[in-house]
């Protein structure tokens, strides 16, 4: 159970509370977690007899040892440094302290999440779900073919002109973020749904009329992203699939799948546009998850 702060920091700690709630218009559950997390400290300040507004880097130091012992996450040690930031640059603010015992203190790491995924047998499942009988079908089927193919974004599968494609060559000329031009290989099961989309339905979508969109709808316009994002989510309900999901997640599966079977980090870089390796490195991470699961399964001593 959580000790009372002793008077003089009861005091400060309801001024700081109050003035979170007057200057910053922070809702009533954020203002009550600032004030679990600096009595939660003020506790055990107490049993040093060290008053929490007197706290110095050194207590903020070993009460955060302690919490790490305790197996507190990341997350949520720095929810905390930031409350006691906050509460101690009030007290400097308002001359009850003249030093933050919090300046030197670095913010824990939260890392980057892992972007969702789907395993090569979901990924199976969700292109088998367009019926490619019907000519939006086939659309359909080539487009999440294609994504999957080439890890381009939504939004530049959607924009695709029919002269950035070189079905000869087996390549996408594909213009992504920054206006920047990068040539993207596809594969040849990507290449055939091509071919087959081009000749058997795309014509008949268009029914007469002209456009450059690759993957014109039958009003013969551009797919908007926020069209083929509610096609995903179609899909895969169809298919079962229960993960959430996003916009991206073919680019994921993609980038992982790649880097599952051995692709070298630079060129899953250079085909997903990247122009900072450090934003590839994230799927590093994924596939060493995937591969910690398979040693767990499989290895005598997993």
């Amino acid at each position: 159970m959580t000790e009372p702060a002793t008077p003089s920091s009861s005091r400060y700690l309801q001024h700081f509370l109050d003035s979170l709630w007057l200057e910053s218009g922070l809702s009533q559950n954020t203002i009550e977690a600032y004030r679990r997390d600096l009595l939660a400290f003020a506790a055990w300040l107490s049993q040093f007899d060290v008053d929490l507004a007197a706290a110095t880097q050194q207590d903020i130091q070993r009460y955060q040892s302690q919490r790490m012992r305790e197996g507190r996450k990341v997350r949520s040690e720095a929810r905390l440094l930031s409350t006691l930031r906050r509460f101690y640059r009030y007290l400097l603010r308002e001359d009850i302290r003249d030093s933050d015992p919090t300046a030197q203190l670095a913010s824990p790491r939260l890392g980057k999440p892992l972007p969702d995924s789907l395993t090569e047998q979901e990924v199976e499942d969700l292109l088998a779900q367009p019926d490619v009988n019907e000519l939006l079908g086939l659309r359909d089927r080539t487009m999440l073919e294609l994504l999957y193919a080439t890890g381009l974004r939504v939004s530049e599968l959607v924009s695709l002109q029919s002269d950035q494609l070189n079905l000869r060559q087996g390549l996408i000329r594909c213009i992504g973020k920054g206006n920047k031009e990068r040539m993207v290989p596809v594969g040849e099961v990507a290449l055939d749904w091509l071919q087959q989309y081009l000749y058997e339905s795309r014509p008949g979508l268009l029914n007469g009329k002209v456009t450059d969109d690759l993957f014109p709808t039958q009003r013969g316009k551009a797919m908007t992203r926020q069209a083929f994002w509610y096609l995903i989510k179609r899909y895969a309900k169809q298919a079962h699939i229960d993960k959430h999901l996003s916009p991206h997640t073919l680019r994921h599966a993609f980038a992982t799948h790649l880097l599952n079977h051995g692709a070298d980090l630079r060129v899953v870089q250079l085909l997903l546009g990247h122009a900072d390796l450090s934003t590839t490195q994230i799927y590093t991470h994924v596939a060493k998850e995937r591969l910690k699961q398979l040693h767990g399964q499989h290895h005598p001593r997993g």
